[in-house]
């Protein structure tokens, strides 16, 4: 949440266009279930990077969770199976697994700055695959896929007839040297749901406003189109006020603010990134975008941590500074930091990581010892 320390707010006409919504009383009622037409064709015009989209693409949510439960529902079902990364957001297992689809993932590799094990990725692919979930800018990673990465995951879903589900509730959110494609924006044949929303870039993620963009590719997507409309109903629309507020808010937000941010987040990670990188025993990886970092542990350094889980616990425990552990995005030996909080508590929040570290980080002659010692005294018992 990127609100909590209160460092990052929404910007003077986000503000604005909610207090006008209120004060006009037309936000107070139901919508249709899809989103009122005026909020769908802002979100259209807003979303004209992704490629040709009419309000008829285009359906409101409450927040870009429900766009991905909608998705995956309409896509899948009992005996079919989703391609999803690791590391990855959790949610896409829960929802998966609730409809009873089979989640099998790909790997994302820390060598190359966490793009696609495009190899396995493929092999993964059968009959009852339904969907390929690519999340671009990741969450946790802070990834940000080349052209010619996501133009070769589009040419495997292609070949195999794969829709994409493609999380881009981070889009635009990438730092120097990185650009940002749309998944949608480089298929000609594959099918594209794109998930977004007002959460992340606008700094509102209470404010539950999502949608799902339909790159209805070669018209195929018929019955995909009226499953989405149906599912809409199950929850009878998203927030109507936020809806009524949506065009002032994605027409007059100034790219200011949007610069604003990523340059506070770039500079957030370059901090993080240069001190955490001289912390003995720790591996941080620069990211190219989003919100986080993944930090690799020298697990072997650190012998009386079974899991991340028990490293991330002591970490709060002694020094009360919390990380998400690796095991929460199915990819172990990590933590995931978030890169959203004020400077100076990153400055100290590194300083106490470092100081746990320290405490904690065994030489390789120390850990021999040990690891003698346990075998000495395994002998002495026998």
């Amino acid at each position: 949440d990127p609100t909590t320390f209160g460092n990052l707010k929404p910007s003077p006409e986000t503000i604005d266009a909610i207090r006008q919504a209120v004060e006009d009383g037309t936000g107070n009622g139901y919508a249709p279930a899809n989103g009122h037409l005026e909020a769908r064709e802002a979100v259209a015009r807003y979303v004209q990077h992704q490629g040709p989209v009419t309000p008829n693409d285009v359906i409101l949510c409450s927040g870009c969770s429900s766009s991905l439960d909608i998705c995956i529902s309409v896509l899948g079902g009992p005996g079919k199976n989703i391609l999803i990364p690791k590391p990855g957001f959790s949610i896409y297992r829960t929802l998966a697994e609730g409809f009873g689809i089979e989640c099998r993932t790909y790997d994302l590799l820390p060598e190359r700055n966490w793009e696609a094990d495009l190899v396995q990725l493929e092999q993964l692919i059968d009959e009852q695959t339904c969907a390929l979930v690519v999340t671009n800018p990741g969450n946790p990673c802070g990834s940000v896929f080349p052209r010619a990465h996501l133009e070769a995951i589009v040419d495997i879903a292609e070949r195999h007839f794969v829709p994409i589900i493609a999380d881009e509730i981070y889009e635009h959110f990438v730092f120097p040297g990185h650009e940002f494609h749309a998944v949608s924006s480089l298929s000609n044949r594959v099918p594209v749901l794109s998930c977004g929303g007002l959460t992340k870039r606008f700094l509102v993620p209470g404010w539950r406003m999502g949608w799902i963009i339909v790159h209805d590719r070669d018209g195929v997507f018929g019955e995909v189109r009226r499953g989405l409309a149906n599912l809409s109903v199950r929850i009878l629309g998203s927030n109507t006020l936020v809806q009524r507020a949506l065009p002032a808010i994605l027409d007059n937000t100034p790219n200011d603010f949007f610069d604003d941010l990523v340059a506070t987040l770039h500079r957030h990670a370059e901090l993080a990134y240069k001190a955490i990188k001289q912390i003995r025993g720790l591996n941080p990886i620069m990211p190219g975008g989003a919100m986080y970092m993944m930090v690799g542990i020298d697990v072997e350094h650190f012998p009386e941590f079974e899991t991340d889980l028990s490293f991330v616990e002591a970490l709060v425990h002694e020094q009360s500074v919390f990380c998400l552990p690796g095991q929460c995005f199915e990819y172990p030996n990590y933590f995931r930091l978030v890169l959203t909080v004020p400077e100076t508590m990153i400055v100290e929040a590194v300083k106490r990581l470092e100081e746990f570290c320290e405490q904690h980080y065994k030489f390789d002659n120390d850990i021999l010892l040990q690891q003698q010692n346990g075998l000495l005294n395994q002998m002495t018992q026998l």
